[in-house]
């Protein structure tokens, strides 16, 4: 019976452990997310709000500013978007 309790204890430690160092990693790049978000190396996806790096490869251009995307999805989700406000530009 003791040792039951022993192993269940010594399995229950090792489970905080494992969760523990999770949770540090989880924060760890959370703050790493945020400072390349205030030093500008990731910006915004305008569509869904990940946050992407700013030299990503899925991009669009509009006038002088560039979109980075995190999917094609998002991407074309964007220049559907643009594409009814250019027609609706068109029809007034």
């Amino acid at each position: 019976m003791l040792k039951f309790v022993i192993i269940g204890v010594a399995l229950f430690i090792v489970y905080k452990l494992f969760m523990g160092d999770k949770k540090k990693r989880e924060m760890n790049q959370a703050k790493e997310t945020k400072r390349k978000v205030a030093t500008g190396e990731m910006v915004k996806d305008p569509i869904c709000g990940t946050y992407v790096k700013k030299d990503g490869d899925i991009r669009v251009r509009e006038g002088d500013k560039v979109h980075v995307f995190c999917s094609y999805e998002c991407r074309d989700k964007y220049l559907k978007q643009l594409e009814a406000v250019t027609i609706e530009k068109e029809d007034d």
